[in-house]
């Protein structure tokens, strides 16, 4: 029996070395093909990460420390759009035998939704407080990238001792700085504290870190969640369109602006045509062909076509019988079946399966 531990030890030890070679070889490595973007180490981590996803990534996220998992983390969250041939020149570097069939998306709630699938609720809560929270690999890079005003709103609320453990900590610029916006009777009771510091003890120094990150840093990243109109936007996409017409209409005759901002960043069934050929069959794979009969019998011609030609001439043509046989449907079983294609399209692309878009160059939305 003690063999056969020692035995499984080893062979966790030999995976955890293996895993770790790949991903500081790709850290270190450049690739010598040039892609159109060129990705550095830690971003061609964590295209292979998302690009692993369920298959898998679970085996490499148990291997890694909390600080492994934070920095790719913290680039998968950031990484944004990456083209298709980038994608798969990584992969086939990486494995030698793998291609990417479509591009990754890299976002908040791609790698939120990754990690869910394996760690703790709270952990990976904690993770994305502090991604979406100021840049940084620790407590007191993450504070030198908050504006001193803000700071000093939240220091000025803190007893006079945790604020100069707090300021010893930050650079001196930054420190100046927050010390001037600070109330100048406690101003100078810090300054005072700081001169008679002695060498603060790792206790309460991790206590001090511990209160920053769950009373200020969480309350911090909240406020740079989500724009309102992006709120608004999703809850408009659940909506039938009588419902949806109904409330934008009346929203137009009250502020124009927030109707037209609204309805930029709504993604509709319409919008469907504008996913690249390999995105719409994975959307079509995913998706119960009945109820693409029933969203298409709806549909505009232009739509229709759309989705005809991404399929072989077989397919679309029981597809064409299907639809026929349907009959009269009724608006609202449309409206359900096509505002489920649009919630599936928009969980795909979370995933990272597929790249949606509402429109073209600089308006350019990605979900």
């Amino acid at each position: 029996m003690a063999s056969n531990a020692n035995t499984a030890e080893k062979d966790t030890d030999r995976i955890r070395e293996n895993i770790g070679g790949v991903i500081a070889d790709l850290a270190s490595r450049q690739s010598s093909d040039k892609p159109r973007r060129k990705l550095t180490g830690p971003e061609r981590a964590a295209v292979l990460m998302l690009a692993l996803g369920d298959h898998a990534g679970a085996t490499i996220f148990t291997l890694l420390d909390d600080d492994e998992l934070r920095e790719i983390s913290i680039v998968m969250s950031s990484l944004g759009t990456v083209d298709a041939e980038a994608v798969e020149q990584l992969l086939l570097e990486f494995v030698g035998r793998l291609s990417a069939s479509g591009a990754l998306l890299g976002n908040y709630d791609a790698t939120e939704r990754l990690l869910q699938q394996y760690l703790p609720k709270d952990r990976v809560g904690t993770i994305m407080d502090e991604i979406r929270g100021p840049a940084g690999r620790n407590m007191w890079e993450k504070l030198a990238n908050v504006q001193e005003e803000v700071l000093a709103n939240y220091l000025k609320n803190e007893y006079p001792q945790t604020v100069a453990v707090v300021l010893s900590k930050l650079r001196p610029e930054h420190a100046a700085r927050v010390l001037s916006i600070l109330p100048e009777d406690m101003s100078l009771d810090c300054v005072n504290r700081m001169l008679k510091m002695e060498a603060v003890q790792k206790d309460v120094i991790e206590r001090v870190e511990q209160t920053l990150r769950t009373e200020f840093m969480s309350n911090l990243s909240q406020t740079r969640r989500r724009d309102a109109h992006e709120v608004m936007a999703e809850i408009f996409n659940n909506f039938d369109r009588q419902t949806e017409t109904r409330f934008l209409t009346s929203l137009e005759n009250e502020n124009r602006d927030a109707a037209e901002r609204i309805k930029a960043l709504m993604f509709t069934f319409d919008d469907l045509i504008k996913l690249d050929a390999g995105s719409a069959q994975t959307l079509m794979r995913a998706i119960d062909k009945d109820k693409l009969a029933v969203a298409l019998k709806g549909a505009n011609e232009t739509v229709r076509e759309f989705f005809f030609k991404n399929m072989s001439s077989r397919a679309s043509k029981m597809l064409v019988d299907d639809m026929a046989a349907l009959g009269a449907v009724r608006l609202r079983d449309v409206d359900e079946a096509q505002t489920l294609l649009v919630n599936i399209a928009k969980d795909l692309a979370a995933k990272g399966e597929i790249l949606i878009a509402k429109s073209q160059g600089d308006d350019e939305l990605i979900y």
